[in-house]
């Protein structure tokens, strides 16, 4: 037994090895040949086929409420009743807010009772200058401090009144800024209120491009996905010495379900024409400097940079960089490699 153990043992070493040895050459082979055996990326392509479509200078705006006002009171005091509904529709003149009068109605009392007094007085005094048994001073003095006691009464009135806040205006209240019982004065907020209709645009125009918008003049609108057909009420009076650009106001159609403060992409027509073509968003490759697409050359992919347009909804409007007939990856895009190969699956003819 001990003269055969070595040798057996020294066998079991040696097909072990063997084994493993053969192993990681299978392996080392299998990802090589994977490697090389790698097909080509599967992609879809759309052939460019440019047309003539009107050009237009594409600026960013912001919808904006046809009324609006943060509510602030006129008085300092503090609030006996607040009636903020928040997001929900008042009528105009809803009492919003009250503030504690009950000094300004004592002093209203005093006053009132002044004028009781001062009116007897002037009577008085009207009997007896009839029978010239007082001067038209005396009476000229009666009537004087009746005149006083009623322009005090009418500034308590106002005062009184200035502590009853009420909508100017029917609209969606905002969010409520304070509470009940705080103390207040003109530069607390206490709400906001906005018009829920006639919604306008409003958006910034180049100086060089103010001739292209008058009012009356159409726009064309993108709020998310939709678009829509504003009619342009008025301009700036004047370019903004700054920036140099225009302000123009647009008023959007009705019932348009938007909320004062989106983002608004507008569209103004040049009245020229461009040969463009319309690729889907998924097509462009966003880069520092410009964007790119993908072409399909010689069976080989390459970077192509261009100069894009207008978007509308899922598709976008290349203004230069491309050629009639070239053939742009639409889908796969993400699977390409400049200069690698790329097989065709699918090709689509579109303008």
């Amino acid at each position: 037994m001990r003269l055969f153990s070595a040798p057996l043992y020294l066998l079991a070493a040696s097909t072990l090895a063997l084994l493993g040895g053969c192993h990681a050459k299978t392996d080392k082979a299998a990802k090589g040949g994977d490697k090389k055996n790698a097909g080509p990326a599967l992609v879809d392509v759309l052939v460019a086929r440019p047309t003539a479509s009107g050009d237009s200078v594409v600026a960013n705006g912001a919808v904006v409420a046809s009324n609006y006002v943060e509510l602030h009171p006129e008085v300092s005091g503090r609030l006996t009743f607040l009636n903020v509904r928040e997001g929900q529709h008042i009528a105009k003149g809803t009492v919003i807010a009250r503030i504690n009068d009950a000094d300004l109605q004592a002093q209203l009392a005093k006053t009132n009772a002044l004028l009781k007094v001062s009116h007897l007085s002037q009577q008085r005094l009207e009997k007896l200058l009839a029978m010239q048994g007082v001067n038209q001073a005396d009476y000229d003095l009666a009537v004087s401090q009746v005149q006083s006691n009623e322009a005090d009464a009418a500034y308590t009135r106002a005062l009184l009144a200035k502590t009853i806040i009420r909508a100017p205006f029917g609209g969606v209240v905002g969010l409520r800024q304070v509470s009940p019982g705080a103390y207040v004065t003109p530069a607390t907020i206490l709400t906001t209120v906005r018009a829920d209709d006639n919604l306008k645009v409003d958006f910034t125009l180049p100086e060089a491009n103010a001739p292209l918008v008058q009012p009356g003049s159409r726009v064309v609108v993108r709020l998310g996905g939709r678009r829509y057909l504003a009619t342009v009420q008025a301009l700036e009076s004047q370019v903004n010495q700054t920036t140099r650009n225009l302000t123009v106001r647009a008023l959007l159609p009705a019932g348009v379900p938007a909320t004062p403060g989106t983002f608004a992409r507008i569209s103004v027509s040049t009245g020229a024409t461009r040969q463009r073509v319309q690729l889907p968003t998924s097509a462009i490759v966003p880069g520092d400097q410009a964007d790119q697409v993908v072409l399909v050359k010689n069976g080989q992919a390459k970077m192509q940079n261009v100069q894009t347009g207008d978007r509308q909804n899922d598709s976008i409007a290349i203004l230069s960089g491309l050629a009639p007939g070239d053939s742009v990856v639409t889908k796969g895009v993400l699977f390409t490699q400049p200069g690698k190969p790329v097989k065709v699956r699918k090709a689509v003819a579109k303008s």
